[in-house]
């Protein structure tokens, strides 16, 4: 039985995840998602070919990613979001079975569910530029930076909006008292 294409593409991240981190030999890595996936071998070894036809064009795909993210430099960008870029953009690039927006969309649903909260838009604003520029846009490296900004003060309005509520918490315990 065949695995949803949502599962198999965690377990291809997954995959290339440990690999580029080094976390797990290949033998101890397929024992273990086997047994926490719940999925066959066979779906491994389906999953492990994919990986290896990504691998295959790691060093384009990491020049096709830094070039739409000059902004922000590929050496800054971490393993999570590294890894799901690669497969996002091999899918762009080589698999001319998955339309664009799906790539793109699997993509930041990754994001969302293995990075961080900031993830999902940075791996949108990469691969939509990485997309724009196979078409022949112009690309704007410009956006990264901006939702990178906005991500941050976001974050900064967030933890204002808790310090904010914490204080009025404790002014209103402070009022109670007296």
């Amino acid at each position: 039985m065949a695995i949803p294409q949502a599962k198999f593409r965690e377990i291809v991240f997954q995959l290339l995840y440990s690999y580029d981190t080094g976390h797990a030999q290949e033998d101890d890595l397929i024992q273990l998602l086997m047994k926490e996936l719940a999925v066959t071998k066979n779906a491994l070894r389906q999953a492990n070919l994919k990986v290896d036809q990504v691998h295959e064009f790691k060093d384009e795909l990491d020049k096709a990613i830094a070039s739409v993210s000059q902004s922000y430099g590929f050496e800054r960008i971490q393993s999570v979001e590294r890894n799901i870029l690669r497969l996002g953009a091999y899918e762009l690039i080589y698999d001319d079975s998955i339309p664009p927006k799906v790539a793109i969309a699997e993509a930041m649903r990754l994001a969302r569910k293995f990075g961080s909260p900031e993830s999902a838009s940075f791996v949108n604003a990469i691969l939509d530029n990485l997309y724009k520029s196979s078409l022949g846009e112009p690309i704007h490296s410009q956006n990264i930076k901006q939702r990178l900004e906005e991500l941050e003060e976001g974050d900064r309005l967030s933890n204002l909006g808790h310090e904010i509520r914490e204080q009025e918490s404790k002014d209103n315990d402070t009022s109670e008292i007296s």
